[in-house]
């Protein structure tokens, strides 16, 4: 239950013109507007935590907040790639509501995200890391982005579905998996070590600000998104361990996981048993990178005396299929490429336990605003697609039900999918359906859809399916849509080029130690805590 709880003033602040008790610093000043910071990580399955039953990965931190949060055991991202999952994320809205088909895709500036919600109802807001913004409108809603994005923000990847043969020279190959092991260094450790670096400091400057307003702080990692190289003491870290293999190996057959293969590049590489396994040990020190990361801030958010008051969010954008079927990466509404992480951890509030109904990254949005909303009735500027989830938060009872889309690259047409109570439905108009019983089947390895005696279930199904998605239409906008961006990004890359990556700028003329005011007074402004 969301609790107003009180604290003991104990020591004065010393300002310039004023003296602040204490008490009001955001960490202590307990309110019914929570502060919210949301750990992402990239291409993170559930399966691969020890909080969701894995028995190899090492993540002891992450273990903690589920020990003492609440575990969300059917989580689902709405669309295994990385841009459209987090657009929905941000939105609570499909990717075919708001055209953020595919990892090229712009979402617009005039959908309203969490960002938008929350600062109207009086948060300041602010992203570290990846999200994957493509277009001009490189904040959406936040006031403050700490770091530029991992990825390009151009329109260059871009897919095509009207030459599907033709593998797109910027996505994933097998190298990932053929290379995988062991490294000094990579660009993705760059990233992340920034990004968390600069989440940190961001804490300690809230903790120290005459800023009042709550806080949405959003970090979001590149780990343990692939290629599958860790630094060394990641590495050894799983140094004598039996890494686990893929429980399925065996390939799936479907239309669309051999229209994965081809796009990744499986049907020309033998993969060994010595690379998946290498592959998925690295994949695992990732996973411990992730924690190490996690750990630290929360120790952070401790030190700064943030930690009362602030709800932490742990999810991810997609899963990672780790040689499941014969399938890497994502792009693939089986349960390791889309079932994903959520803990949501505030012991204050919520009382450790675990949720079971299916739930997904669209109930992100709706339930943010309920919790920021204190106790005022929420209103949205685009009603959301996703439910909120404070009922499941409190023991209560919530919508047991997910919708997916995947409109990217690997597909040729429109695949989506419904998820509810035990029953998994995927259809592609150009493909036969799949009907999976996860209760009986949770490897997904009967496709019932062919079954005589689920006939009325499929037709119950396909007719929701219709009354939520005009299919034709869809598939038409998405082809128009790629053909806009192909046209647009060719032409932009001719003569001067303007590039759209988020440039953070960070003014060092207001850093440390500087002669636009007393020494005394700048070093008790920038210690924490604060002496009387």
């Amino acid at each position: 239950m969301l609790n107003t709880l009180s604290l003991t003033c104990h020591l004065p602040v010393w300002c310039a013109s004023k003296v602040l008790c204490s008490c009001d610093n955001l960490g202590e000043r307990m309110t019914g507007q929570p502060n919210f910071l949301i750990l992402m990580a990239d291409q993170l399955t559930s399966s691969a935590l020890p909080a969701y039953g894995n028995r190899v990965a090492q993540t002891p931190h992450i273990d903690k907040l589920a020990g003492e949060g609440v575990v969300f055991d059917s989580f689902y991202c709405n669309s295994p790639l990385c841009a459209p999952s987090r657009f929905s994320f941000l939105t609570g809205q499909l990717p075919s509501r708001i055209g953020g088909y595919d990892n090229a895709a712009e979402l617009p500036a005039a959908a309203p995200t969490i960002a938008h919600y929350l600062r109207h109802a009086g948060y300041q807001t602010a992203l570290s890391g990846k999200m994957h913004f493509c277009g001009p409108d490189q904040l959406h809603g936040f006031e403050e982005r700490l770091t530029t994005d991992i990825y390009p923000a151009d329109f260059g990847w871009t897919p095509d579905w009207s030459n599907f043969a033709a593998r797109p020279s910027w996505y994933h190959t097998m190298n990932s998996v053929t290379q995988a092991g062991a490294c000094t260094r990579t660009n993705q450790i760059d990233f992340d070590d920034e990004v968390v670096f600069a989440a940190q400091r961001k804490l300690f400057d809230m903790a120290r600000g005459n800023d009042r307003r709550p806080f949405c702080l959003v970090v979001s990692m590149t780990h343990p998104h692939d290629p599958y190289v860790t630094p060394q003491r990641y590495w050894d870290r799983y140094e004598g361990l039996d890494i686990d293999m893929p429980r399925n190996p065996a390939p799936a057959r479907d239309p669309h996981s051999e229209r994965v293969r081809h796009v990744i590049g499986m049907n020309s590489v033998a993969i060994t048993a010595e690379n998946i396994r290498d592959a998925r040990r690295a994949y695992y020190g990732s996973v411990s990178y992730v924690d190490d990361q996690v750990g630290s801030i929360m120790a952070t958010l401790k030190d700064a005396r943030l930690d009362a008051n602030t709800v932490v969010l742990m999810l991810a954008d997609h899963g990672d299929m780790l040689g499941e079927r014969d399938l890497w990466y994502k792009m693939s509404f089986f349960e390791p490429a889309c079932r994903i992480p959520l803990i949501v951890h505030s012991p204050g509030r919520f009382a450790p336990h675990r949720v079971r109904g299916s739930a997904s990254l669209l109930d992100i949005l709706p339930t943010l605003v309920e919790l920021g909303s204190a106790g005022s009735r929420a209103e949205y500027a685009a009603p959301p697609d996703g439910r909120s989830l404070v009922s499941a938060l409190e023991g209560g009872v919530y919508a047991d039900e997910v919708l997916g889309e995947y409109l990217a690259e690997g597909a040729i047409a429109p695949l989506v999918m419904i998820r509810r109570g035990r029953y998994k439905f995927i259809h592609s108009p150009v493909d036969p359906d799949q009907l999976f019983d996860l209760g009986a089947d949770p490897e997904e390895l009967v496709n019932l859809a062919p079954h005589a005696d689920v006939a009325s279930r499929i037709t119950a199904f396909r007719d929701e399916l219709a009354a939520r998605w005009k299919m034709d239409e869809l598939h038409t906008a998405v082809l128009a849509s790629q053909k806009r961006r192909h046209f647009v990004y060719s032409a932009l890359r001719q003569g001067r080029y303007t590039p759209w990556d988020f440039q953070p700028f960070r003014d060092a003329t207001k850093s440390f130690i500087r002669n636009d005011r007393e020494l005394n007074e700048l070093e008790a402004l920038a210690r924490f805590p604060p002496m009387p």
